[in-house]
C-alpha cells in the first residue's frame, strides 16, 4: 500500500509539461506548447460505438478553442482493435467524416507495458472511479467488463475509447470522463476551467 502511495504521489509531482509526444506527422511535440491552455485528452477509435463522439467534440472545440480549450486526440487500438489502420487513414477518416479540426497525435497504447508516458501520468492523477449503474450504456460497459476481469474496477487502467482527461492552464489533471458521460457535463467542465 505505502508503495502505490509513493507511486502516486511522484506521479502526481511530475509535470505533464516535461513530457513530449507525437503527432500524426510522426513530430516531436513538447506538452509545454500547451502551457496555459485548458487540455481535453482522449483516447479515440474509428470503429467503436462511441466513435459518433467525434462530432461533439468538434462541437465543443468549436465553442471554446477562441477561449482557450484544446482538444488532443490520440488514437488508441487496445479496445477491441477498433482503431485499425494508419494513422494517415485515421486521419481522413476524421476529417471526412467529422471534420475534426483539434490536434491528433499517433496512435498510443493507454494502457499496459508499452503505455505512453503522457497516459500513465494521467491515469495516476485520475484513477478510475467507476461507470454510473443508473445509465444503461454504463450498466453495459461494467458487466462487459466485469465479465473479463472480475476486479477491473480496482484498477487505474483507461476502460475504454473515448475515456476523456481535462487538465487545467497550470498542467493538473483536474477531472476524468468515461466515455458513457454526456458531453454536457464534460463541457460544464471545461467552461469552469475557462471562467464562463
Amino acid at each position: 500500500m505505502l508503495m502505490v502511495l509513493v507511486a502516486m504521489t511522484a506521479a502526481a509531482k511530475q509535470n505533464i509539461y516535461k513530457l513530449t509526444v507525437v503527432d500524426a506527422d510522426g513530430q516531436s511535440v513538447s506538452m509545454k506548447q500547451f502551457k496555459g491552455k485548458v487540455l481535453l485528452i482522449v483516447n479515440t477509435a474509428t470503429k467503436c460505438g462511441f466513435t459518433p463522439q467525434y462530432k461533439e467534440l468538434q462541437a465543443l472545440y468549436e465553442r471554446h478553442h477562441g477561449c482557450g480549450l484544446e482538444i488532443l486526440d490520440f488514437p488508441c487500438n487496445q479496445f477491441g482493435q477498433q482503431a485499425p489502420g494508419t494513422i494517415g487513414e485515421i486521419r481522413q477518416f476524421c476529417t471526412e467524416q467529422f471534420e475534426t479540426t483539434f490536434p491528433l497525435f499517433d496512435k498510443v497504447d493507454v494502457n499496459g507495458p508499452d503505455a505512453s508516458p503522457l497516459f500513465t501520468l494521467l491515469k495516476q492523477a485520475q484513477p478510475f472511479q467507476g461507470f454510473d449503474l443508473n445509465d444503461r450504456t454504463g450498466k453495459m460497459m461494467d458487466q462487459m467488463l466485469r465479465r473479463q476481469d472480475a476486479d477491473y474496477d480496482k484498477k487505474s487502467d483507461v476502460k475504454w475509447n473515448f475515456t476523456k482527461f481535462l487538465v487545467d492552464q497550470k498542467g493538473r489533471v483536474v477531472r476524468r470522463f468515461e466515455p458513457t458521460e454526456s458531453i454536457d457535463s464534460v463541457e460544464a467542465a471545461v467552461k469552469q476551467l475557462l471562467g464562463m
